[in-house]
């Protein structure tokens, strides 16, 4: 009978000798310094790459907090400037608005000087407009020498036009009916061809006068604009005062004369200052022209 072969075996021997093999070569290594130079490399990759990734967050922190920093005084300087050109934007308005006052002003003095009759400047301090029996109320009384039934004039774009009239006087205030109450009647004629009628109002100031009595025969003869002025009858008004100028002729069949509507030279909307007239005193200048 054939013996069998032993298979190898992996024995206590054989591991101490690849043990003391592989001690051998690690020692020969360390020995030879390539094992702590490839060690040197692997570290310093490592150790730079660690300080390359915090150089990066923090750069990028100081760069944000920077930013932010730019951003917040950016944000203030950007608030200061708005305010600064609200200011300028303001300073301008009120540039404006002085001048545009002053240029009503210097209109209304001018008038006021050299009109003939003496006269008061006042101003309107309060209004009724949703009443048919509208009136002004101004901030000149008796004490100012303001008496019943003065007529009130207004200087406006160039245009001396009627007002109304004194109906109220008080101490320090005054109350006007101006020409749109419709209990104010005005005798006034078209300029052009001097015909004589009468004004009323609708108590508005956005409607248009009335203005009656004027015979249908002189229709040809009116014009859309044709300007309506006060007569100067009955002593109310002084004579060729401006109302208003002509914007509709109408002629009713039942009727011997016109029905003509009127727009007011005076726009009330706008209307503030206004002056009022004493037709029995001269002005101080003209009183002085007389005496010299």
């Amino acid at each position: 009978m054939a013996r069998k072969s032993k298979g190898f075996r992996f024995g206590f021997s054989e591991f101490i000798f690849i043990l003391l093999v592989v001690v051998s070569s690690t020692m020969l290594t360390f020995n030879s310094g390539k094992f702590i130079l490839n060690f040197k490399k692997i570290g310093f990759s490592i150790v730079s790459s660690i300080e390359k990734c915090v150089f990066s967050v923090s750069d990028g922190i100081r760069n944000t907090v920077t930013s932010v920093a730019e951003l917040r005084k950016l944000k203030k300087d950007y608030n200061e400037l708005v305010i600064k050109l609200e200011n300028y934007e303001k300073m301008q308005r009120s540039n404006v608005d002085i001048r545009k006052e002053n240029e009503r002003l210097r209109e209304l003095l001018d008038f006021s000087v050299s009109a003939e009759e003496k006269n008061i400047p006042a101003q309107i301090i309060s209004r009724e407009l949703d009443n048919s029996f509208s009136y002004l109320t101004i901030d000149k009384g008796s004490v100012n020498g303001i008496k019943k039934n003065m007529p009130v004039l207004a200087y406006q774009n160039g245009n001396r036009g009627l007002v109304g009239k004194i109906v109220q006087v008080g101490t320090f205030t005054s109350l006007i009916m101006p020409v749109y109450n419709v209990s104010n009647n005005v005798s006034a004629r078209i300029q052009n061809t001097r015909d004589l009628g009468l004004v009323t109002g609708q108590g508005n100031p956005d409607l248009p006068l009335q203005m009656q009595y004027i015979r249908k025969r002189v229709a040809p003869e009116l014009n859309f604009g044709d300007l309506i002025v006060t007569s100067g009858e009955n002593g109310n008004y002084m004579r060729d005062v401006q109302i208003g100028t002509i914007s509709k002729i109408t002629v009713l069949d039942y009727n011997s004369s016109l029905n003509i509507e009127v727009t007011p030279i005076i726009d009330f909307s706008r209307l503030e200052n206004v002056i009022v007239v004493n037709q029995k005193e001269l002005n101080d200048k003209h009183l002085q022209e007389e005496k010299e």
